[in-house]
């Protein structure tokens, strides 16, 4: 019955697997309490202190009036403008910038940190998204296709000598070493340089970029301080394009080269073992492994067999 059939699939799989994806994010979210709790109650005291030595520093504002500016200042913040620095502060929607947000929006990162304040920006950024999400998936998908296809000949390496697969596996690795620095270590190293982050701070960047969770915590040329080049958060657009390209092509490949190694590993303790045993292996008959000595009854032949 289908009933039934919902009811087994429901119990077996869905249900255990249900209760550890909620386990999973209550422990992450009692460990995120624990770890950010007391660090956003400081930083609460210490704005709510700053507010006060202010008022207290200027008698001839007034609570109200300190917080309406506080107020203009969020909203100029929510719609991307830094109250850091001067009028002069560079555009975050020059092509660069509104490249850089393209990006943004196809690949579903969604930073936070700017985002269209007009109807008609508004409006467009859906259909734009609407067409553009499916679009960055094919893109994407098809980079895995065009994998999966090369990865067809790597899993016929059984037929090959020992030799070519620990070539290839030793290939494959270095092809994956190099993309890993070229993806997740070089760039982290220059955006700490550019941006004065550590090197902690442009590893956390990258990797919420690229996993496309996109807190908006760390952007790239946001710091109205700094002098960028032109091209900077364009370049960094493209950066983010090949990391998930990079992604499509590592995730199939991690797990076949690991059991590939695996495999060659395996084989090369049973070919040493092989080896040990190969000189003093002696011949086995039927009675030999019962240390029993070989007699002609064990081995009948007729006597037309011999001649006679």
């Amino acid at each position: 019955m289908p009933n039934a059939g919902l009811c087994s699939c429901w119990g077996g799989r869905v249900l255990p697997l249900l209760l550890v994806y909620v386990c999973y994010l209550l422990l992450g979210a009692t460990i995120f309490q624990l770890l950010e709790r007391q660090a956003e109650a400081q930083s609460r005291y210490h704005f709510q202190l700053e507010k006060l030595r202010f008022l207290e520093n200027y008698t001839c504002l007034d609570q109200w009036a300190l917080e309406q500016f506080v107020q203009v200042i969020m909203e100029a913040w929510v719609k991307g403008v830094n109250p850091k620095g001067n009028s002069t502060n560079p555009s975050n929607w020059d092509f660069g910038s509104s490249f850089f947000f393209a990006g943004t929006v196809v690949t579903t990162i969604g930073y936070g940190n700017l985002a269209p304040s007009t109807e008609a920006g508004q409006v467009f950024c859906v259909f734009y998204a609407l067409l553009g999400i499916p679009l960055n998936v094919i893109f994407l998908n098809h980079l895995g296709t065009g994998l999966r296809a090369h990865l067809a000949t790597i899993e016929r390496w059984e037929d090959r000598p020992r030799r070519s697969q620990v070539l290839q596996v030793l290939g494959l690795a270095l092809f994956l070493t190099l993309g890993t620095l070229v993806i997740l270590i070089f760039p982290p190293m220059v955006f700490s340089h550019v941006e004065g982050w550590s090197f902690s701070e442009g590893f956390y960047f990258a990797f919420i970029t690229l996993s496309t969770i996109g807190f908006g915590d760390y952007v790239v040329g946001t710091d109205p301080s700094k002098h960028y080049i032109s091209v900077y958060r364009s370049l960094a657009a493209i950066w983010i394009l090949l990391g998930l390209a990079w992604l499509a092509l590592i995730l199939p490949l991690g797990p076949l080269l690991l059991h590939r190694c695996c495999q060659l590993w395996l084989l090369s303790l049973r070919q040493g073992c092989g080896a040990e045993e190969a000189p003093g292996r002696r011949p086995r008959g039927p009675t030999a492994a019962r240390g029993v000595q070989a007699t002609p009854q064990d081995f009948p032949i007729s006597k037309r067999g011999l001649g006679s």
